[in-house]
């Protein structure tokens, strides 16, 4: 029961950024601003929970050793990519979309948006790094104690968020970046419970 909630907790958030990139807008236009910006509000609080798949395994306070301080190095990676990608969501996409819904009807809506996108850009790729990071400090907090098991999810989860560099949530590379979250997330789960269920010789 403990393993499925685990696997819930981390898979729940990239499973709902996989359905919204079905539907996010292929470009920003003036026909699709408003759902653009819509969208992106509904998404500002499930960017941050992306992270919970690797603060699940993780929630007991850090030793004094170098998997505890992997373990805040974990945690605080955790924290800057939710603060530079939530930046993201807000740039790029609310204030892009609010500002090219409400421009005026014979502007030229490329120099209002361009700049927005390269900001949130910035930011992005800030936080897609940070949560690189926030990966393989995890693994270096888990192996010690789990071993092996920690790898498959590691592994996949570190290509996933390569292709998070670039690909955002959009169709169809960004969705199956978020489901490769999701497996990432799942096998990193599942190998922790198996290593705890194994009995330690005394």
């Amino acid at each position: 029961m403990l393993t499925i909630r685990n696997i819930t907790l981390g898979t729940v958030a990239p499973l709902v950024l996989a359905a919204a990139g079905v539907t996010h807008p292929h470009g920003l236009s003036r026909a699709t601003a408003a759902d653009w910006t819509h969208l992106h509000i509904a998404l500002l609080p499930v960017f941050p929970l992306l992270t919970l798949g690797l603060l699940v395994p993780l929630w007991n306070r850090p030793r004094p050793d170098l998997a505890g301080f992997a373990t805040v190095v974990a945690w605080t990676s955790a924290f800057a990519y939710a603060a530079f990608y939530t930046g993201l969501d807000a740039v790029a996409g609310i204030a892009a979309g609010t500002a090219v819904e409400h421009a005026p009807g014979t502007a030229d809506i490329g120099p209002i948006k361009y700049p927005l996108y390269d900001t949130g850009e910035s930011l992005g790729q800030a936080g897609a790094y940070a949560l690189l990071v926030a990966v393989v400090a995890t693994a270096v907090a888990l192996f010690p104690r789990h071993g092996a098991r920690v790898i498959p999810g590691t592994v996949v989860l570190l290509v996933a968020d390569w292709s998070f560099m670039d690909s955002h949530i959009f169709w169809p590379r960004g969705v199956w970046t978020m489901l490769g979250f999701a497996l990432g997330f799942a096998l990193l789960a599942a190998g922790v419970a198996r290593s705890e269920s194994v009995p330690r010789r005394a």
